[in-house]
């Protein structure tokens, strides 16, 4: 799970309504990907903050998470290991807060062996989350710069980015789809409900 930042021209005359200390609109682009590099929850709203945990825990994913309103499955023993169940989690940087649900690397100063080996394959799970926002961008060139266009629009142009991008992610997976029996939004990975 992470957040992509996108700058959206400030509206004329808004004053300090749409201020950050960046001095621009910003609208976060919250999500959680799966490992076909496709985005399974997405929430679009725009924040004064900066800061991750803020506006996750401002976020209805984040409330959801949070109040275990997911259906996640239940708790597994790891293999090889005899010891307690483990929840499934979200992987996240540190920028975020953590949870039950929530999890991110050690830090860094006095850590161990069986420390950094964990930090080095939490980190590279992760790099799935940041994979994903890459080839969004990549593909939609509107996230290259901001995004200038009315505030009420661009909440909407990343909507159809999102679900255009996980469009094309299933067919380039598949090689031949016949459009009558292309899935469903929830079968694409986008959880509706979160959006506002």
């Amino acid at each position: 799970m992470d957040g992509k930042h996108i700058r959206v021209k400030k509206p004329p005359h808004s004053g300090s309504r749409f201020f950050n200390y960046k001095q621009y609109l910003l609208v976060v682009l919250m999500v959680v990907a799966d490992s076909n590099y496709r985005f399974i929850m997405v929430d679009i709203r725009a924040y004064r903050t900066t800061a991750d945990a803020r506006i996750f825990g401002a976020s209805r994913m984040g409330e959801r998470i949070c109040a275990n309103q997911l259906a996640l499955p239940e708790s597994r023993r790891l293999p090889r290991y005899a010891g307690l169940p483990a929840p499934f989690v979200f992987m996240v940087d540190e920028g975020f807060a953590l949870t039950h649900r929530v999890m991110w690397p050690f830090p860094k100063r006095g850590l161990d062996v069986r420390g950094l080996i964990f930090n080095y394959r939490l980190t590279r799970a992760r790099r799935y989350v940041e994979c994903t926002f890459g080839l969004l961008s990549s593909k939609w060139r509107v996230f290259l710069s901001s995004i200038q266009m009315d505030t009420e629009n661009a909440p909407l142009v990343i909507q159809v980015c999102v679900v255009l991008h996980n469009f094309t992610r299933f067919h380039e997976a598949s090689s031949a789809v016949d459009m009558d029996e292309f899935p469903t939004s929830s079968a694409l990975g986008l959880d509706r409900t979160l959006h506002r």
